[in-house]
């Protein structure tokens, strides 16, 4: 008889444990592969990265980009000046007007051509492509404070500059060449004492028939020759307080001193003077908008004379003792100044 053969049916039964042994192995393996891999990561370099690690960042600092340099001064503006480099393609003022601007341009050309006058006649021997350099301050309800100024003349073929100064002990400042000459000549037997500058000249293309000294109210006027006195205070409105001097001698000169201060009694028509003699004080009367003197040379009725063509003239020289100090000026100045616009 054969022995009993197992019975087909569902597969043979296996013992529960062994799956779960099975699994639990793999999970182990892969548990401590992961926390292999964490501990070779900070030895692995990455994309080709240096394999030192980088040095850790405290989430609480953020590392800041560094901060830029601060912008550098500018040395004119902290000396409280401004600067305009113009070459002069047309009108001078208008190239003013375009390199300081329209509220400042005009009453800076007015300024500057003080200066120029002295080396060119204003404005037909100012040629095209000449270059002019200006130092200034702007001043409320002021005519902007010149500095310096430095000129290059077609004309001249030279380079000019003038630089303002007051040497110590002078009542006024005044503009000096580089070799401390006063820019603008003086007159011998002046009818004025002192003054700050000459703002008008028959030369400086206004059409002004005298010369204008910018002066304090109440400085000295002086009779320039003998004569005798012909009128005073005619035409008021313009004129102001004035005198009407005659040269004694036939020679048919006539001096007129225009908006004067309030004028001495003793002054009459008829009235003899000397050379030299005391007459009035400069004042602000009349159609004048700062003190200063309006010294007019006339022959007969109609003929207008230069005044600086009619006295002798000099250059006053600062001193020795004056010149230490000029000078390093002079080089603060040139410093601000610059390249001259023709040099860029």
């Amino acid at each position: 008889m054969r022995p009993n053969l197992p019975t087909l049916g569902g597969p043979p039964k296996r013992n529960p444990f062994g799956p779960v042994v099975a699994v639990s192995v793999i999970l182990g393996a892969a548990a401590g592969g992961v926390w292999w891999w964490k501990q070779r990561m900070p030895d692995v370099p990455m994309d080709g990265a240096s394999s030192q690690s980088a040095t850790p960042v405290d989430a609480g600092t953020l590392a800041q980009a560094p901060a830029a340099p601060p912008a550098a001064t500018d040395p004119v503006k902290a000396a409280g000046l401004e600067r305009a480099s113009i070459r002069i393609e047309g009108p001078l003022e208008t190239a003013l007007v375009q390199a300081a601007g329209a509220e400042v341009g005009p009453a800076l050309a007015q300024v500057v051509t003080r200066t120029l006058v002295w080396w060119v006649r204003v404005p037909g021997e100012i040629l095209r492509g000449d270059t002019l350099d200006v130092l200034y301050q702007r001043r409320p309800n002021e005519e902007p404070l010149v500095y310096a100024v430095r000129f290059i003349s077609g004309k001249t073929g030279q380079t000019h500059r003038a630089y303002r100064f007051q040497p110590g002990g002078e009542t006024n400042a005044r503009y000096y060449v580089p070799n401390g000459d006063e820019l603008e000549l003086r007159m011998e037997h002046s009818p004025i004492d002192s003054y700050e500058q000459i703002t008008s000249l028959l030369r400086d293309g206004r059409g002004h028939k005298g010369v204008d000294f910018r002066a304090p109210v109440g400085t000295t006027v002086r009779a320039p020759f003998a004569g005798v006195v012909k009128r005073k205070n005619w035409n008021f409105g313009s004129n102001g307080n004035c005198i009407e001097l005659i040269e004694s001698g036939g020679k048919g000169r006539r001096a007129l001193f225009l908006h004067l201060a309030e004028l001495p009694k003793s002054v009459q028509a008829g009235m003899r003077v000397s050379a030299g003699q005391v007459l009035a004080q400069s004042g602000n009367t009349g159609h004048s908008f700062a003190p200063h003197l309006h010294y007019q040379l006339m022959l007969g009725e109609n003929r207008v004379l230069d005044p600086f063509d009619q006295h002798k003239t000099f250059r006053a020289s600062l001193t020795a003792t004056q010149k230490g100090a000029y000078e390093a000026e002079v080089q603060r100045l040139d410093g601000l100044l610059g390249t001259p616009v023709a040099g860029k």
